[in-house]
């Protein structure tokens, strides 16, 4: 991966057409790279998570050109390789497993490193029934974030609200989880993480620990794909 965030640190800091054009056999060899590690990712993936199977490289990456339209940054290209392997593919609307490498070891999104399971932007629907799920679970989603998922990952406490959401109180049963506006888990890699011989088995196995954390998220998706409003 070190042939990756090399390129991406050069870019960071020639972020501009003409370089990238000067350059773009080194970007095209990053790319394979990215895309060759992404390949494996989601055959391992599949095998402890079968709606995965099958997704191809394409299904789950992205564009490095950034969409400038309603930006002040005007920087035309993203510092930052991702991937996102889920159900259906990225634009399927299904919570999934999500890898990038950056430029960086840092926590500020997108400079540094990062691993994610679940949600940024859960439709309304679907983010109510999952907290009606949790509501009345009787603490089984706190059960897996405790005893299942690997301790690496985290909920971003910036996203959970002040004051309960509509249709819940501070009684609620686990209003704590409940008042989380989104529900993804994060880890920040560090650079020797992304840099070890061991980067695909280990991201591997912290994937595999969040399946139960990403499976009820889908449940509450899948409910309402299938018209159980």
């Amino acid at each position: 991966m070190k042939q990756v965030v090399d390129f991406l640190q050069r870019l960071a800091a020639n972020n501009n057409r003409e370089w990238f054009l000067e350059h773009k056999d080194e970007y095209e060899n990053a790319k394979k790279v990215f895309e060759s590690f992404t390949e494996r990712l989601i055959e391992k993936v599949g095998e402890f998570d079968s709606s995965v199977q099958g997704l191809k490289v394409s299904d789950c990456t992205y564009r490095i050109y950034r969409d400038v339209r309603f930006s002040k940054d005007k920087s035309p290209y993203k510092t930052h390789m991702g991937c996102y392997i889920c159900r259906g593919g990225k634009k399927s609307g299904y919570s999934g497993y999500y890898f990038h490498v950056a430029t960086e070891q840092s926590d500020s999104y997108p400079s540094g490193h990062m691993l994610a399971v679940g949600d940024y932007c859960m439709e309304p629907k679907a983010l109510q029934v999952l907290r009606e799920d949790i509501m009345d679970g009787e603490g089984d989603f706190e059960n897996i974030l405790k005893t299942k998922v690997d301790k690496c990952f985290h909920l971003d406490e910036s996203f959970r609200m002040k004051r309960p959401p509509k249709g819940f109180d501070e009684n609620t049963p686990n209003i704590d989880l409940i008042k989380y506006k989104v529900y993804c888990l994060t880890f920040e890699p560090s650079m020797d993480d992304i840099l070890s011989p061991d980067l695909l088995e280990n991201v591997v196995q912290k994937f595999k620990s969040a399946k139960p954390f990403l499976d009820y998220i889908n449940r509450a998706i899948e409910y309402v794909k299938e018209g159980n409003e």
